[in-house]
């Protein structure tokens, strides 16, 4: 039998790493612990969080239980893992990612080139957003890094398959790009 310190952090580890409701009874036998023993150890970790207004909880919901975030600490929680599909981005940001969709693969100097203007930032921007990425180098001078979307970015766009964005528009070859390819609802 492990010390009652000992059981609390064992009982913690399962519900950390489970991140859903387990069964009580699931539990008690991962643990190798009666039922009386495993409510007793339940009870003084839901005491504990509630006395020290720790940033999670114990919620039980009939025969099963889980660690949860307190509401008290929603607001910052929510506002620090804030889905980049809440997150709006720049016009410039957008269009960029719009080449970078449509003509995937694509190297920054070929998106530059669309746009008629620089765009480190945007690369940068949509990169740490995880919505394109390196998906390898052109063989060319230099070996440029060549550009292309995520799964992140579509579910951002609420898509399954690039097939599935709306159809490019005919731009003429004297026309310079001078916005988002196709309308891109962000």
């Amino acid at each position: 039998m492990c010390e009652e310190g000992s059981l609390k952090g064992r009982i913690e580890a399962i519900l950390f790493v489970a991140g859903e409701a387990v069964r009580v009874e699931e539990l008690a036998k991962a643990l190798n612990i009666s039922m009386p023993e495993l409510e007793a150890a339940l009870n003084e970790l839901r005491d504990e969080y509630d006395f020290a207004q720790r940033g999670f909880c114990l919620k039980r919901f009939g025969h099963q239980v889980q660690l949860a975030t307190r509401a008290l600490y929603s607001t910052d929680v929510v506002r620090l893992l804030q889905p980049v599909q809440k997150q709006s981005l720049s016009q410039a940001v957008m269009e960029t990612l719009a080449v970078v969709a449509y003509r995937q693969p694509v190297t920054k100097a070929e998106v530059e080139q669309i746009r008629g203007v620089k765009c480190d930032y945007s690369i940068h921007s949509l990169t740490v957003k995880n919505l394109i990425q390196e998906v390898g180098r052109k063989d060319t001078l230099g070996r440029p890094i060549l550009y292309g979307t995520t799964e992140e970015f579509l579910s951002h766009f609420g898509i399954s398959s690039l097939e599935e964005l709306p159809p490019m528009p005919e731009i003429s070859s004297e026309e310079k790009f001078d916005g988002p390819v196709p309308e891109l609802v962000n």
